[in-house]
């Protein structure tokens, strides 16, 4: 039983991207037709390599339909024109990032918090991103959220919410059964050690 949109994966890259191998691994994964938005969140690394890597991700975005994010750089999503930015809370505020991006697709990490919900709603924000909700190596996590929050802040904040933290194929239903809009999805797809990314993400369905 199907309950949710055909692509609501929200997925998110690896911190490093090393090698062109990457860019044919992710075309493959985009044909699983599942992914929604892309975003790139590269930690380190200069500027210009950046935008080069940022250009040639948009290219399979386009070809694929899928809408590249930025993490936590309004600049550089605005230089590579990419379809938005992503901003956690130690990042510039969205009311500076607006004025960057004009009417592009802003995100914003709330945590479980409805006070910072209702903020990110205040500000304009187009979604907002929920989590930790599982245990997750890709990031520390300070902050751990859980259904009867997803629940909460569905029923007061009128915004997609993306819902973040270890999701993979045992425990990712829950979530959209609970109206979760969007299932950001990192660890599973590139670090799985059984099956290739393309293999990983058929497995959510």
């Amino acid at each position: 039983m199907k309950t949710h949109n055909k692509k609501f994966i929200y997925l998110i890259s690896p911190n490093k991207i090393i090698n062109n191998s990457f860019y044919n691994i992710l075309n493959q994964v985009f044909k699983s037709k599942k992914v929604k938005f892309f975003q790139l969140r590269l930690k380190k690394g200069s500027i210009k390599k950046k935008v080069i890597i940022a250009k040639k991700i948009l290219q399979i975005c386009k070809k694929n339909k899928v809408k590249l994010i930025i993490n936590d750089d309004p600049n550089l999503a605005s230089k590579v024109n990419a379809h938005g930015c992503h901003l956690g809370q130690k990042d510039m505020n969205i009311f500076d990032a607006r004025k960057i991006l004009k009417n592009k697709i802003i995100g914003v990490t709330c945590h479980n918090s409805i006070k910072l919900a209702r903020i990110a709603l205040s500000g304009g924000a187009d979604y907002i991103a929920l989590g930790a909700f599982f245990k997750t190596k890709t990031k520390k996590v300070t902050h751990k959220a859980d259904i009867k929050s997803l629940i909460k802040i569905k029923k007061l904040i009128n915004l997609p919410v993306v819902v973040i933290g270890g999701i993979n194929d045992k425990n990712y239903k829950k979530l959209l059964l609970n109206k979760a809009d969007f299932l950001a999805i990192s660890g599973y797809i590139w670090n799985n050690k059984k099956l290739k990314p393309h293999q990983a993400i058929k497995k959510l369905i």
